[in-house]
């Protein structure tokens, strides 16, 4: 006995976590929260990607999604990175209290 879950759901779901990341990036001021929220967008697009790949029969959601994948390690390393030097100089992660582009 097969039950499929129909593409509109994996669609919904998406969406809706998308959304959340959204909301999480407008309202964190957490360098480290905006970047597991920019991360779960990125998921959330993935998911996108991979249901209407098996909705379609085509393989390029999936070779879109390892691309998106490999992009999000590249900024998870740079973005701590950053939070790292950030730390080191200011001695806050606080981005309200960052002004490092303000002359």
């Amino acid at each position: 006995m097969s039950f499929a879950v129909p593409t509109e759901h994996y669609l919904l779901l998406s969406g809706v976590l998308f959304c959340i990341g959204i909301a999480g990036v407008a309202s964190k001021r957490n360098p480290i929260v905006v970047f597991m929220c920019i991360e779960l967008m990125l998921n959330a697009s993935n998911l996108g990607f991979v249901a209407l790949a098996r909705h379609f029969g085509d393989a390029a959601g999936q070779i879109i999604t390892m691309l998106i994948i490999a992009v999000a390690a590249g900024e998870v390393a740079i973005g701590l990175a950053i939070i790292v030097s950030l730390f080191r100089a200011k001695e806050t992660i606080n981005l309200d209290e960052v002004n490092l582009l303000k002359l």
